[in-house]
């Protein structure tokens, strides 16, 4: 199956039940009669068989391999070809952070293999590596939804046709470490948070330029004035962009509410 196939610029992205999608432009769309093959990393054979058994009551979802170490599934994915690989964040060979490490690879050496991230560590730091280089396709949710398996396949859905998903608590987190009394938002101007919020629909600069009628000098002026008034210093801009529409979709209330 042809990852990218019925591709349609600017397709808006479902709801994931009890999560909510980010950056979802360009998402994938997959047949229903196609199943999406899924490859499981996991070294806990609790958590391990626990996923299987849910994921096999799943019609639309085929788990196709399972491994336990990173090297195990950079291995599976190179021979499945898998829709989405789901994996544990912390597993050999070093127990520290592989599942972010085989988020940021496979956005280069399979661009079109979504990732959900599972971790039992309530720690934005961790969601923002996963988002470093791209929301597309990813997803990072507490080890906890395993045991709902509706919101673990609503977001392995999601991260298969190429949108993004994020635990409401773990923006809860993000925005606790980032408010501290007060929305990092207040400091902006009208025209930064129009900037910010063509930001959060995954928009270039141009795209946001011709939105707002502002000149691509303006555009880069507006979104350089929101990562200093957000307190996000020099990094890479694609790391700032995404931790900036993070603070903006918590701020605005589309982060953590009851799924309709």
């Amino acid at each position: 199956m042809d990852p990218s196939a019925g591709r349609q610029k600017g397709d808006s992205p479902t709801i994931a039940t009890g999560v909510r999608p980010i950056l979802g432009a360009g998402a994938r769309h997959y047949a229903p009669s196609v199943a999406i093959r899924l490859v499981m990393a996991e070294d806990n054979v609790l958590v391990r068989e626990g996923a299987r058994t849910l994921i096999a009551l799943e019609d639309d979802l085929d788990l196709v391999g399972v491994s336990e170490d990173l090297d195990g599934l950079l291995e599976l994915v190179e021979r499945e070809q898998p829709d989405v690989v789901l994996t544990d964040i912390r597993m050999p060979p070093t127990g520290s952070d592989e599942g972010v490490r085989a988020a940021k690879q496979l956005r280069h050496t399979h661009p079109h293999v979504g990732v959900v991230v599972l971790s039992h560590y309530l720690e934005p730091a961790y969601a923002l590596a996963v988002f470093a280089e791209g929301a597309s396709g990813r997803g990072y949710l507490l080890k906890e939804r395993v045991s709902h398996m509706g919101q673990l396949a609503s977001a392995i859905r999601e991260v298969a046709r190429g949108g993004s998903v994020i635990d409401p608590k773990v923006v809860d987190a993000l925005m606790a470490a980032r408010l501290a009394g007060r929305s990092p938002l207040a400091s902006l101007t009208p025209r930064e948070r129009e900037t910010l919020a063509e930001m959060a629909q995954g928009k270039t600069n141009a795209a946001i330029g011709e939105a707002l009628v502002l000149s691509d000098r303006a555009v880069e002026k507006h979104i350089n004035a929101v990562f200093t008034k957000l307190g996000l210093g020099p990094e890479a801009d694609g790391h700032r962009r995404v931790k900036a529409v993070l603070l903006y979709l918590a701020d605005s209330g589309r982060f953590g509410e009851p799924a309709p």
